[in-house]
């Protein structure tokens, strides 16, 4: 490549006058852009003080003409070597550009993800039936003289509720159910369940072993049916 004159130089730097701070300082802090305004100095000393000739000492007018052509040469230099490094330039910044939209790609296909997950989770929060917390019923204590080391009083477990008579609301469970959220009733394959509040067309309310909740209607089979 054959070193640019000063015309081009020039042509060079106003080009990308536009950018505000010319591209040729954004690649070289010291590169062509730097050197033409030192070089556009000593010029115009050069010019004013050969308009003095004869009036200033020859020395002061070839020191400044020195000078004018060093910089001269140092901004052609500069040019040339900026030209022969602009590819590999625009290379890593392409590669820089390449990054950062696979980074922020990525990103949105993350945030896609969590949004669609956080629909769900509403929806399925809304259609499922509110319930009332009920606690579990307590253990009775009976207090008297006893030997016992517990300090004179006896625990005694809460009656075990006994299968429902089918003279009342009740229905058999086809497959085993476990709860995932709270207020759901958990019970196996072959349990007699109390049906105690049909909550929509889809779940039931009943009681089992002490324990209340609703499960879905298509995992029972009703034996005896709510009334009308």
């Amino acid at each position: 490549m054959t070193r640019p004159d000063l015309s081009e130089l020039v042509l060079f730097h106003k080009q990308n006058a536009q950018f505000g701070t010319s591209y040729a300082v954004f690649v070289f802090p010291y590169g062509p852009g730097h050197h033409l305004k030192k070089l556009e100095g000593r010029r115009l000393d050069f010019d004013y003080k050969k308009k003095r000739q004869g009036k200033i000492p020859d020395e002061e007018l070839r020191q400044a003409l020195e000078k004018f052509e060093e910089s001269k040469e140092v901004a052609e230099t500069s040019m040339h070597n900026l030209l022969e490094t602009d590819i590999e330039q625009v290379s890593q910044l392409s590669a820089l550009v390449d990054a950062q939209l696979d980074y922020h790609r990525q990103a949105v296909q993350i945030l896609d993800e969590l949004a669609d997950k956080l629909k769900r989770r509403v929806r399925d929060t809304s259609s499922r039936p509110k319930r009332e917390y009920k606690p579990k019923p307590r253990e009775s204590y009976e207090f008297g003289e006893s030997d016992q080391s517990n300090g004179g009083f006896s625990c005694n477990p809460a009656p075990k509720v006994s299968a429902p008579h089918l003279d009342q609301p009740c229905c058999k469970a086809l497959y085993d159910f476990e709860p995932e959220n709270d207020g759901e009733l958990g019970f196996k394959e072959g349990d007699i369940i109390t049906l105690t509040n049909q909550i929509d067309e889809n779940w039931y309310e009943g009681m089992i072993n002490g324990q209340s909740g609703f499960f879905p209607l298509n995992y029972v089979e009703v034996l005896v049916p709510l009334p009308q």
